[in-house]
C-alpha cells in the first residue's frame, strides 16, 4: 500500500480553500496533516516588507508542510493560491502510525527523501546566475521535456524568474534555431 492510500484510510477529512483564504496561520497548532487533492497551496512566510517568501508549492498529490507532523505549531502560513481541495489527516493518527507500522514509516522516510531530493535540485537550479542556465537545468531534470501549453508561469516560478524573462529567453531560442 502507497503511503498516500494509507494516509487515505486514516479519516481524513475533505477541505474546500478559495484563492487567497488560509489553510492554516503561522503559530497556529497543528491538528492535521494536509493533502492537496486539486488545486495550488502555498507555504509561505512574509518578509518584513510584506512580501511572501514561498517555502512550498504544493499541488494536486502533495502533502503540505510534512514537517508539521513533529511539531506543535506551524512555522508558516499556508495559502490557497487557486480553488484547492485537501484531505486533512489527523496529526495524531499519522504519529502513531509512524510509531507502530515500520512499513508505514519507511514509506513515509522515503516520501521525505524524495522530497528533499526534489529540493536540493530546485535549490541548485535557484543557484544558477542566468535565465538561460536556470530553465536549461529545468528541462535536464524534466527528461528533456518542454512545459505543457498552459504551464510557462508555473516553470517561470520554478526557476526563480518573472514569466516575461522566460518569454524573452524562449524568444531568443527560437531565433537560434
Amino acid at each position: 500500500m502507497s503511503l498516500f492510500e494509507a494516509l487515505r484510510r486514516m479519516n481524513p477529512t475533505e477541505r474546500r480553500y478559495d484563492p487567497g483564504v488560509r489553510v492554516f496561520h503561522r503559530g497556529g497548532e497543528v491538528f492535521n496533516l494536509h493533502i492537496v487533492t486539486e488545486g495550488e497551496a502555498h507555504l509561505v512566510r512574509y518578509r518584513s516588507d510584506g512580501a511572501a517568501l514561498v517555502l512550498q508549492r504544493a499541488r494536486t498529490g502533495m502533502v503540505l508542510a510534512e514537517a508539521s507532523v513533529f511539531s506543535d505549531r506551524y512555522h508558516c502560513d499556508c495559502v490557497a493560491i487557486s480553488a484547492t481541495r485537501t484531505l486533512a489527516v489527523p496529526r495524531a493518527a499519522v504519529r502513531s502510525r509512524l510509531a507502530r507500522d515500520s512499513g508505514f514509516a519507511q514509506a513515509w522516510a522515503s516520501h521525505l527523501a524524495h522530497e528533499l531530493l526534489l529540493t536540493r535540485q530546485r535549490a541548485e537550479i535557484l543557484s544558477l546566475r542566468t535565465v538561460r542556465e536556470r530553465f536549461d537545468a529545468w528541462i535536464t531534470l524534466h527528461g528533456g521535456e518542454l512545459p505543457k501549453r498552459g504551464k510557462w508561469k508555473s516553470v517561470a516560478n520554478e526557476i526563480g524568474t518573472s514569466p516575461e524573462a522566460l518569454y524573452r529567453e524562449l524568444a531568443k531560442r527560437r531565433k537560434e534555431t
